[in-house]
């Protein structure tokens, strides 16, 4: 630990109690788990109950209350009909079961989801505030709220996921974010690849390959290396024209890239088919020495201070950590692998160069920032490797390290996130 004094006490809480749902019966969801907070929130203030909606994939509503936090059904990805006509019925279930009137909805920032929507429906039939929060802000607020931290003590957050919008505008997915409560700063980011065919680029981890391959001045490969794709030869000419191809800083396009450059899969057929198997064949194999020549971080200036709490904003409490942003840049790692010919050994280096490079990025914010707590969220963190080795790796550093234990790190946890941070934005005001 820093030995630096906290900025404000930390209240007293104690491990909750998470307990899942029962099954239901016919044909009906059954709802989601239950996590109950032994010691309750009503002494501390808050301003409860607050429903919030979730995101796209994986969708559970969730309703926090002063004991305990409520999920509804996990109605999957809001990508068809049915999962988006069951968002409303769930979340009047949860409104029916809170113990008093809700002090806000609270949902993702991106416009178009059809969960925003319906929050933004309810908001108004219900007279509250319908509260936007940022997608990797509320990855790293479900994690603090399973381990009942309800304080604004600020931590450090990596939020590793496949796409979240950004307050930028853009598609992030490989966050370094200094969260306070209501508030928090985006430290660093992974260095983006574009995304040739847009969301497209998500389901073909070969496009994945080709955007570094482009950035890195050796798109001429790109036909040979991808010849069954039919795209391959004019994709080239799609990358040069960046208009056509948004940028990304999500993890899981990384491990797509790998996986392509590696030869493991070129198309998905499943979800996250290029990352498992990438995990899997790295578990049968052995990493080679881990190369700092794979990895770099660049810091740049970067100025913190929007005045909204939904975004990059400034806290009341304690100091803004420093006007940086830590770029942590993979290109050099994916590099290695277009060039490895045994594939289980990059699939190996690439998990082990991973967890090395995301550690000192984790150690260079510490240092600027004198947080001790990380906070690991998001769905890369489904990756046993990956997360073995940054909870073995961070506390040698001298950190306290919070990942998701019963919840899922992915987007299925992340409405009790939303509600985190709407908590702390309502007390705020109230204040």
């Amino acid at each position: 630990m820093s030995g630096q004094p906290d900025p404000q006490p930390r209240p007293p809480h104690s491990n909750p109690v998470v307990t899942p749902a029962p099954a239901s019966g016919g044909g009906e969801l059954a709802p989601g788990p239950e996590i109950r907070f032994t010691e309750g929130l009503a002494g501390n203030g808050h301003p409860l109950p607050i429903l919030a909606l979730g995101a796209w994939f994986k969708h559970a509503a969730c309703l926090l209350e002063r004991d305990r936090a409520r999920f509804g059904p996990n109605l999957g990805d809001l990508d068809n009909a049915d999962a988006c006509r069951g968002v409303e019925p769930a979340a009047e279930a949860l409104l029916a079961q809170a113990d008093g009137r809700v002090r806000a909805v609270a949902h993702d920032l991106h416009p178009d989801f059809h969960s925003t929507h319906v929050a933004a429906a309810l908001a108004a039939r219900l007279g509250v505030p319908a509260i936007g929060v940022q997608h990797h802000h509320a990855h790293v607020a479900a994690v603090l709220a399973e381990h009942a931290r309800f304080d604004a003590r600020p931590v450090l957050g990596l939020a590793l996921d496949g796409v979240g919008l950004g307050t930028d505008g853009e598609a992030w997915g490989g966050e370094l974010l200094w969260v306070a409560g209501a508030h928090f700063v985006r430290l660093g980011h992974l260095r983006p690849l574009r995304l040739p065919g847009g969301d497209r680029a998500a389901r073909e981890p070969w496009r994945m390959a080709a955007a570094l391959l482009h950035a890195c001045g050796r798109g001429d490969e790109i036909a040979g290396r991808f010849a069954t794709q039919p795209a391959a030869a004019m994709l080239g000419q799609v990358l040069a024209r960046p208009a056509l191809c948004p940028a990304t800083s999500s993890l899981g396009r990384h491990f797509d890239a790998a996986a392509a450059l590696l030869g493991l899969c070129d198309v998905m057929q499943t979800e996250a088919e290029a990352a498992i198997a990438l995990e899997q064949l790295a578990a049968r194999s052995t990493a080679p020495a881990v190369s700092p020549d794979d990895w770099r971080i660049a810091q740049v200036t970067a100025t913190h201070g929007s005045a909204d709490p939904s975004s990059e904003a400034s806290p009341s409490i304690g100091a803004l950590p420093p006007d940086v942003r830590l770029q942590l840049d993979l290109h050099p790692l994916l590099l290695r692998l277009a060039d490895e010919p045994d594939a289980g050994r990059g699939a190996a280096c690439f998990h082990a160069t991973l967890a090395a490079a995301l550690t000192e990025w984790v150690a260079t914010a510490r240092r600027l920032t004198g947080c001790d707590t990380v906070v690991l969220s998001g769905g890369c963190l489904h990756n046993r490797l990956l997360s073995a080795a940054l909870h073995a790796s961070l506390p040698a550093l001298g950190c306290e390290v919070l990942g998701a234990r019963r919840l899922s790190p992915g987007d299925a946890g992340l409405a009790l996130g939303q509600a985190w941070v709407a908590l702390h934005q309502l007390a705020a005001k109230e204040t």
